[in-house]
């Protein structure tokens, strides 16, 4: 079992805003804070896609509140992910960073269940951005991700322990935190490419430095 120290006070704060407001209150987000001491963050998988085989690892950082995430992968990412992840060449990471409780709250949505929906509902969730996003209200937010999380075959009582579960929301901070820190990641979408960091490119920049990663 794996287990870091949690202590960082703006780790701390997004903890404890991401009580699921819209299903137990404001008083949801005490728990989190209360016992937020140490995590076992072995509950935290990384998500991936491709072959564990492949020559090339890429690791992306992003944010479900990102626009800039969310253009990368309805454009860059479902090339890259046609022409290299499905051809065997790249094993794909996909590394969730928390800039916000929404974010988070998201990432809760995209791992509920058996973790097999992931990245389906992480590209409804990149998709309609703009909508659940929309006007800023935890309640409403909570309600268009629910929704987002029915649609993609999750039931009701899979989403209320999701969205309940105070240690799975520390957990996944504490691994943001972990990685983030480690790789160096400033902003998003960020990209380490076999160790290497990228920021946010084109198709054809990305295409052209996994060809070299490559040797082709």
């Amino acid at each position: 079992m794996h287990r870091r120290t949690f202590l960082a006070a703006p780790a701390l704060a997004l903890i404890a805003g991401a009580g699921w407001y819209a299903l137990q209150g404001p008083q949801a987000a005490m728990p989190f804070a209360a016992h937020a001491q140490e995590v076992d963050t072995s509950v935290v998988q990384d998500m991936t896609l491709g072959s564990a085989d492949a020559p090339v690892t890429v690791i992306e950082y992003a944010s479900f509140t990102c626009p800039h995430c969310a253009s990368f992968h309805a454009n860059t990412f479902e090339q890259i992910k046609e022409n290299y992840i499905d051809t065997g060449k790249v094993r794909f990471i996909h590394r969730e960073v928390y800039f916000d409780r929404f974010g988070l709250w998201a990432g809760m949505v995209a791992r509920c269940g058996d973790g097999q929906r992931y990245f389906g509902i992480a590209d409804m969730i990149y998709e309609k951005q703009a909508e659940w996003t929309a006007g800023g209200d935890p309640a409403t937010i909570a309600s268009n991700l629910r929704t987002i999380g029915k649609t993609a075959g999750l039931s009701d009582e899979q989403l209320d322990a999701c969205m309940a579960d105070g240690d799975m929301a520390q957990a996944m901070v504490a691994v943001y935190q972990e990685n983030a820190t480690r790789d160096d990641i400033q902003g998003t979408p960020s990209f380490i490419i076999d160790g290497q960091k990228y920021s946010n490119m084109s198709y054809a920049e990305f295409a052209s430095v996994l060809d070299e990663k490559l040797g082709e």
